[in-house]
């Protein structure tokens, strides 16, 4: 099937390394026009060229804060000045350390909510200063399947993550009028399939602080799939839901990609 996005202008935020970098390519595959938004600019050109040998029609690589509205505010530009418009916005940036609530700082809490609430409120804020103009557009964030179930150890990402899921089903409701889509995709564990797909600012440069190999096969055995989620796999749901060929008729909707982990109805 034809996801119709050829020449569509896109923003990628964190989309240097793991579920980022495969959304990327999957939207280069796809012959889109991506600004991919982080602020790792060295594993990002990494992925840039990634993107141009995969089909990409143009893609440029733009250091970017999402805590900082500033920076926000640049990056869509760069998208404008590229292509004209934003049609599609992929909310991808966020972070998380692992560890009981009680172990936690105020600090660290504040960390938590700037990256992964915050920068989509403040992405989310500039895509549709664009986007009502046009009539048109679609919004995919990155949640969490932890925001669903509740999950030991992500105490504070996983309730930024129940407000990514609540925050775009009111965006859905207020601009389903304007032509804006926003959809949410909750991965579970997901995992890059080699360490050079893993920026130096990734959660997961240290994979063995997240998840030991004995935990991660406790969890595939835990899942009804019984196996870990690739970056590929969230990246595919991500496509469909952002293309209006595919999923033009679907909005305010959180789809789980978590080999079963999750299954609310």
């Amino acid at each position: 099937m034809d996801l119709e996005f050829t020449d569509k202008s896109v923003i990628v935020t964190g989309g240097a390394s793991n579920i980022g970098r495969a959304i990327t390519l999957g939207f280069a595959r796809e012959g889109a026009r991506i600004v991919l938004g982080d602020i790792d600019t060295v594993q990002a050109e990494i992925v840039a060229e990634e993107a141009r040998a995969a089909g990409a029609a143009a893609i440029e690589v733009v250091a970017c804060d999402v805590t900082q509205l500033d920076q926000v505010e640049a990056m869509f530009q760069r998208a404008v000045d590229l292509s004209g418009t934003v049609d599609v916005l992929i909310n991808n940036v966020g972070w998380d350390d692992l560890m009981f609530f009680t172990q936690t700082t105020p600090d660290f809490w504040r960390k938590i909510i700037d990256i992964n609430f915050v920068g989509v409120l403040n992405c989310t804020y500039t895509a549709l200063s664009i986007m009502a103009p046009a009539n048109s557009g679609s919004i995919v964030s990155i949640s969490s399947d932890a925001s669903r179930q509740g999950e030991s150890r992500e105490a504070v990402y996983g309730a930024m993550k129940a407000g990514i899921n609540s925050f775009m089903k009111t965006v859905a409701k207020e601009n389903g009028r304007n032509g804006i889509r926003c959809n949410v995709v909750c991965p579970g564990v997901t995992i890059p399939a080699d360490d050079e797909e893993i920026g130096s600012n990734s959660m997961w440069v240290n994979k063995d602080s997240m998840f030991t190999a004995e935990q991660l096969e406790k969890v595939a055995k835990s899942l009804p799939l019984k196996k870990i989620g690739r970056p590929h796999e969230v990246a595919n749901a991500v496509l469909f839901l952002a293309s209006n060929a595919a999923a033009g008729h679907v909005t305010g909707q959180v789809m789980s990609v978590s080999g079963g982990y999750s299954m609310i109805g």
